[in-house]
């Protein structure tokens, strides 16, 4: 069984155990979360659309953390302009415990 959920405009692939990294969400270390599901696959069918609006996904927080750096050079050739910034975007880290059909 797996589910389809969806926060911080993105959508994952998960099933029960997984730990992901989404989006930074507000929430303290050690509580529950729940999120959109778009999907969920039982063992029989497939549900998706107004079929799985009462399916939910119960998650609980691990810790916040920072991504890999990445490195914006920006460069205009003949005038001397050079500017380098880096950039570690926030991610929250969950371990999905529930996938109710």
């Amino acid at each position: 069984m797996y589910a389809i959920i969806a926060t911080g405009g993105k959508q994952y692939k998960v099933a029960e155990g997984d730990i992901i990294k989404v989006e930074k969400l507000n929430v303290e270390e050690g509580k529950e979360v729940s999120f959109d599901v778009v999907a969920v696959s039982t063992d029989s069918d497939m549900l998706c659309g107004d079929a799985c609006k009462n399916s939910s996904v119960k998650a609980t927080v691990l810790g916040d953390g920072k991504g890999k750096k990445v490195v914006v050079y920006k460069y205009k050739r003949k005038t001397g302009y050079h500017k380098k910034q880096g950039h570690r975007q926030p991610f929250t880290q969950v371990k999905i415990e529930a996938i109710n059909a």
